[in-house]
């Protein structure tokens, strides 16, 4: 015998609070191996950064504190705003879902921005490996730029991700597809955005402030 379904409900789910929890396992478990993945990024940063203490205190000189700053600012607006989205779904506001969705979007534009701006001043400076690559600091610099690039340039590709995922999600919040039954989508991911952002407030200090 069939039962019907709820218009939210997948169908080979039995309920809402079924569909939430395994969407949250799905998650969690995709987060735990990027969690694996940036630990991996650490770890190689820590040991090269022993290996060439000189290099990398005069590679981290030349990126600009303030710049970092800023967009750890704008980066923790926009985990303000996924978690005001999150909030709206949960308590069936769908404008409040649409005007937080839309916010992160903007924030997290702003910090990709802010990005391009500092890529291309590492091109003017010739500090590209690879590509526009002049150093006549000591040996290893090539290596702290390499990791500098691959790190955040990984970080940034989240983000974009992260993004395309947003502009999908404004269409079914106008439509009130996310209410206090079935919010697991933007929560879950609101963990994923959360978990972009914490990579960052790592990567800051790591790159930018250790001296």
């Amino acid at each position: 015998m069939s039962h019907a379904h709820a218009p939210d409900l997948a169908h080979h789910f039995e309920s809402y609070e079924q569909q939430k929890e395994t969407s949250f396992l799905g998650m969690w478990l995709f987060l735990s191996q990027e969690v694996m993945f940036f630990s991996g990024l650490f770890v190689t940063y820590v040991i090269y950064r022993m290996s060439y203490p000189d290099a990398f205190l005069a590679g981290s000189l030349k990126l600009p504190t303030t710049v970092g700053f800023v967009n750890t600012l704008v980066l923790l607006i926009s985990s303000f705003t996924m978690v005001y989205a999150v909030h709206s779904a949960q308590h069936n506001n769908n404008k409040g879902v649409f005007r937080g969705l839309v916010g992160t979007i903007v924030f997290g534009t702003a910090f990709l921005g802010v990005k391009v701006v500092e890529y291309a001043d590492k091109w003017e400076h010739h500090l590209v490996p690879g590509l526009n690559w002049d150093w006549d600091g000591p040996a290893g610099g090539i290596i702290f730029y390499s990791l500098y690039f691959v790190m955040t340039g990984m970080h940034a590709l989240h983000m974009i991700v992260g993004i395309g995922i947003l502009f999908f999600m404004l269409r079914p919040a106008l439509r009130g597809r996310w209410h206090e039954n079935n919010y697991n989508f933007v929560e879950g991911f609101g963990l994923y955005w959360h978990f972009v952002d914490i990579v960052w407030i790592f990567l800051f200090p790591f790159l930018y402030l250790i001296r």
